[in-house]
């Protein structure tokens, strides 16, 4: 396990960029999609339906990786390789939706967003980190 620094949980917390998810499709294609997450302590949490394609990869393949990046001058970026662990029926579920929908939802918002991806069929999943690459000021 990777344990982040204090420099890299700020990034990855700052404001509301979006995680792209990259995963493994059975045939060997990369899958790539965006995501919302909130940390744990080193751990990135999502949710998902199981009925995604991402699901299903991370259910065969349980290694991933995430960017985050910052857009704008002086531009920096995180990439985060991990380790998928997928929980359903967890406990925590509305817990994490609502923080998450916090986050990018706003607080007036957030327990709307916990009820509505909370139900049967989604899932908390949490990514370990094993290595991560970090770039900041590039442009500086």
């Amino acid at each position: 396990m990777y344990t982040l620094t204090p420099e890299q949980k700020e990034f990855l917390l700052q404001g509301t960029h979006t995680g792209k998810l990259a995963t493994v499709r059975k045939d060997g294609r990369p899958h790539l999609v965006p995501i919302w997450f909130v940390l744990d302590g080193d751990t990135l949490i999502f949710n998902t339906g199981e009925s995604t394609v991402k699901a299903a990869n991370m259910r065969r393949d349980p290694r991933v990786t995430i960017c985050v990046d910052d857009e704008n001058p002086p531009f920096s970026f995180i990439v985060v390789e991990g380790i998928a662990t997928l929980e359903a029926d967890s406990k925590d579920l509305k817990l994490w939706a609502t923080r998450i929908g916090g986050r990018y939802m706003g607080s007036d918002k957030a327990e709307q967003f916990g009820e509505r991806n909370s139900t049967a069929g989604e899932l908390v999943v949490r990514i370990t980190p094993t290595k991560v690459i970090f770039a900041k000021d590039l442009a500086d």
